[in-house]
């Protein structure tokens, strides 16, 4: 039997922060009206074990069609290397998809049922993902599905949580993570851009090119750090949010890669590229968190 160390790492942990941001900022975006913890751990968890089970049940379905055979530029997945058979990746997903559902369903009583809307449409969201019938990442639907779940949606939920209602300023707090997770998806499309033409995966770079999905990179990036401010303007997040700014800084190194390949280098060089966007997010949600808990502080 696989070891547990094996199953965590196809899970892609590394991916995790994706959702705990959301989850975190939501949970104290409300924090200064009504704060219970257990509620917010398991808001937290449920996001968590969701996007485990999406990132399972896509290199199922990348296993399936191809996308993920041999010459890709990623990374191997647990199939490609043989540490587990599509079965089990496919089992491991419904079993994560199944544990948020049952946290969702402890919420949805302690809480209120309302958050059986916000629950189930995640979940459809992680499988359909890549999952059948409507293979969304293969119909250029991936960055709006990732932009619109991996910010509002996580955050609206893990608000409504902790308030029992939904609120405006919860949704448009969840724009600049959600930009941000987008372009984490299309620092990943970009690497993958020939070699997802090649097998028919019809992501938006594929599609667009070159050159069209390199500008609606930076596009989504500098629509993280627009969002943010008028988020502030408008009153959707505290002023001391605006401490995620510190962080654009950290756009020039992103340049780098894409010159480089540009230059003739290989598109594996852009691994770089989805790592450094990675920790952008990361780095953006963490700040942004910590002004919420400044803002909290100061109530």
């Amino acid at each position: 039997m696989p070891s547990l160390r094996t199953w965590f790492a196809a899970a892609r942990p590394v991916s995790f922060t994706a959702a705990a941001v959301p989850a975190l900022a939501g949970t104290l975006l409300a924090a200064p009206e009504s704060f219970t913890w257990w509620t917010a751990l398991l808001a937290l968890l449920g996001a968590v074990l969701f996007l485990a089970g999406t990132n399972f049940v896509n290199d199922y379905y990348d296993h399936r069609k191809g996308s993920d055979a041999p010459g890709a530029p990623g990374p191997p997945g647990a199939i490609q290397r043989g540490l587990l058979g599509p079965g089990q990746v496919l089992g491991a997903g419904l079993a994560c998809f199944a544990a948020g559902a049952a946290i969702g369903l402890v919420l949805c009583v302690a809480v209120s049922w309302q958050l059986l809307w916000v629950g189930g449409a995640g979940l459809l969201a992680g499988f359909l993902y890549t999952g059948w019938p409507l293979h969304l990442a293969y119909r250029a639907l991936g960055e709006v599905t990732v932009l619109f779940f991996m910010g509002p949606v996580i955050v609206m939920g893990a608000s409504y949580v902790q308030l029992e209602r939904w609120t405006w300023e919860a949704a448009v707090a969840g724009l600049p993570v959600g930009f941000l997770a987008a372009a984490i998806l299309q620092a990943n499309n970009l690497r993958d851009l020939e070699h997802d033409r090649a097998v028919g995966k019809r992501t938006l770079a594929a599609i667009l090119g070159w050159r069209p999905a390199v500008i609606e990179f930076w596009l989504l990036l500098a629509g993280a750090y627009l969002a943010l401010a008028a988020a502030v303007l408008a009153g959707a997040l505290p002023w001391p949010a605006l401490l995620a700014l510190v962080t654009l800084p950290l756009l020039r190194p992103l340049r780098r890669p894409i010159a480089a390949v540009e230059g003739g280098a290989s598109t594996r060089r852009l691994n770089l590229l989805l790592r450094d966007t990675a920790l952008l997010h990361l780095r953006f949600g963490a700040l942004l968190c910590l002004g919420l808990a400044f803002d909290w502080a100061l109530r």
